[in-house]
């Protein structure tokens, strides 16, 4: 069954017991479609009240069967008497994609509501073509209106969405407006409680798309579990002729035929002997190409295999260590949420020269550009949905949530041959209610994308008998049904000093391969101490030479990703002159310059992997 056909149904509204108009799916590989950017300059209106959506009894104006007010309804005065108290015209504007927290100093603690709109002209290249409006991301309720007209909601601030205006785009003075809340909820996925900067706005592409009028819908080109001699590619076509042949073309290597069923859907088996396979040595990418009787599409796909054995980790059936590193969405030398190729490039460059061959993109799924670049430069990635700390375990409404999260992120990304692991938490509390809530994501996952290995970042405990002070213990239930027995650790920095690494030693229940998915210690680049000094490169470097030294110690070590690759902005962080709402457990500081924990890593990764030690 095609992924798409596993979307969960939207879930109810976070602020009512009302069902939300869902968002369609967003388009598969949508850069390789016709599109309209509608990126750019977009007039905005800060409404803490929410003047624009409520009325004074708090009811939704959009509710009403034909509303008369309302921002959404960008009205200008039919004459000189009209009462209009808003005007997005001569409203200030935002750039998009971007958040509004960056562009400008009155918003950057700004949580709430801002209406976004843009006027646009659009013409139909064919009579029966569809028209579709791709959101990449907004942060973290999104409604949107086109002419007037609700097309929905969708909830939740990282992954795509979409909605089809066929019927509702005229060929000039449409007018797109979108109202955009970021405030924080204990019911939402993050909840109210996160350890980075909430940015809020249209923060990823905006783009207008054309289909024929059946398109393929969906598509996934893979490698079977474990095998590396066929190929199994199966197609979702959507539109009043569901029943087409559609060839699969792989290079000019491997082709087949599809022949699609009542409800557009089709599979097909292709023999793939002499396949160059894709690593991060050699991350070899075909151009895949599929052709319907009403439809084409290309991509850029390498084919590769995962699996763990025990202890072990393979990639195409040889031993794998993850040199890796953490990741946030931002680019510290501009400030603000990262979105673009050019973002990607800077962040996972940065991650190459420090010699990783796996990057952790924490704590959220990050934008399509990333996935897609790391298939580039021979990256593998673990990609993570943000059941982040304490959410609430028991409310149905908010595993739903997650549960779309993790389903969008999945349908996405599930041809990218860099992603290897689907995570599904980060430090999450011991109970049963959580532990059986992390396990209907993983069956989520699992039913999706049976290729691909599924984990969560865990926590440690220490010795429960303290007979043993020295002593650190991973048991976790929930490591039972996770692939990669994965867990942060801040020994040095949270607990104890960094001469504590030197004694500490591990009880690990499970027999799997041990992945430290976080560890580090804060360092302002630039300020200078011996390795007792808090804040100071040294005590970082030393920290991270011990800690290493440490986990060299673990038999089923298979790797790690210290926290983080740059510093990045969080509320949370408020040392003055130190932190100044800053992280700064980077290995790069906000000015793009390295720190001394930088070079430790990248020498321990070059002899990992066996390579010339830079400056050697």
């Amino acid at each position: 069954m095609l992924l798409r056909a596993l979307r969960p149904l939207a879930f109810l509204a976070l602020l009512g017991a009302a069902p939300l108009l869902r968002a369609d799916p967003a388009l598969a590989n949508v850069y390789a479609r016709p599109s309209v950017s509608l990126n750019g300059k977009w007039h905005v209106i800060i409404d803490p009240y929410e003047t624009g959506y409520y009325d004074y009894r708090r009811q939704p104006l959009d509710a009403a069967a034909k509303p008369t007010s309302g921002y959404f309804l960008d009205q200008q005065p039919a004459d000189k008497s009209q009462l209009l108290e808003y005007n997005f015209d001569t409203s200030p504007t935002l750039t998009v994609p971007g958040d509004w927290n960056s562009q400008a100093d009155p918003y950057l603690y700004y949580e709430g509501t801002v209406w976004y709109r843009r006027k646009f002209d659009f013409t139909r290249t064919t009579p029966d073509s569809r028209v579709f409006v791709y959101f990449g991301a907004a942060n973290y309720r999104a409604d949107v209106y086109l002419n007037g007209r609700k097309l929905g909601t969708h909830l939740g601030g990282f992954t795509p969405f979409s909605y089809e205006v066929t019927g509702l785009v005229q060929a000039t003075g449409n007018s797109l407006v979108v109202r955009v809340d970021n405030r924080r909820y204990l019911e939402a996925v993050p909840t109210v409680n996160t350890d980075w900067w909430n940015y809020g706005g249209l923060t990823r592409d905006v783009l207008l798309v054309e289909t024929p009028a059946t398109y393929i819908a969906d598509f996934r080109v893979q490698l079977p579990k474990g095998v590396i001699d066929r190929i199994e590619a199966r197609v979702q076509l959507d539109g009043p002729r569901r029943q087409q042949k559609v060839r699969v073309a792989i290079g000019d290597q491997f082709a087949a035929e599809i022949q699609t069923d009542a409800k557009g859907a089709g599979q097909v088996t292709l023999p793939a002997t002499g396949l160059a396979l894709w690593s991060p040595e050699h991350p070899h990418l075909y151009p895949v190409t599929l052709t319907a009787e009403t439809d084409r599409t290309t991509d850029r796909i390498g084919f590769r295999t995962i699996e763990v054995r025990g202890p072990d980790l393979f990639l195409n059936g040889q031993p794998l260590f993850l040199r890796g590193i953490c990741i946030h969405e931002e680019n510290p030398m501009r400030g603000g949420r990262a979105y673009s190729r050019e973002d990607a490039r800077l962040l996972l460059g940065w991650a190459k020269e420090l010699n990783c061959n796996f990057v952790r993109l924490a704590h959220y799924p990050h934008n399509e550009f990333m996935a897609r670049t790391a298939d580039e430069l021979g990256l593998l990635a673990w990609e993570e949905v943000p059941v982040y700390w304490t959410i609430q375990w028991e409310n149905p409404e908010t595993l739903q949530n997650a549960r779309t999260q993790l389903t969008d992120l999945i349908v996405r990304d599930q041809n990218r041959a860099s992603v290897i692991v689907w995570s599904v938490a980060n430090e999450t509390p011991v109970s049963e209610p959580r532990t059986r809530f992390l396990k209907t994501l993983v069956d989520t996952a699992r039913g999706l994308d049976g290729t691909r290995l599924v984990s969560a970042a865990m926590e440690v405990h220490n010795d429960r008998t303290r007979a043993d002070p020295d002593l650190k213990v991973v048991d976790d239930p929930f490591g039972e049904y996770t692939d990669i027995l994965a867990f942060n650790q801040y020994i040095g920095w949270y607990d104890g000093l960094p001469a504590k690494l030197d004694r500490v030693h591990w009880s690990i229940k499970y027999n799997k391969p041990v992945f430290i998915s976080e560890f580090g210690a804060d360092a302002l680049q630039g300020l200078h101490g011996d390795m007792l000094t808090r804040f100071s490169e040294e005590y970082q470097a030393d920290l991270y030479r011990r800690t290493l030294a440490m986990l060299e110690k673990i038999p089923q070590w298979r790797g790690c990703t210290p926290w983080i690759l740059a510093d990045f902005r969080s509320p949370r962080r408020l040392l003055p002159h130190v932190q100044d709402g800053w992280n700064r457990k980077g290995l790069i500081g906000e000015n793009g310059t390295r720190k001394q924990a930088f070079g430790v890593l990248q020498e321990f990764y070059a002899r990992q992997a066996g390579a010339p030690v830079s400056g050697k």
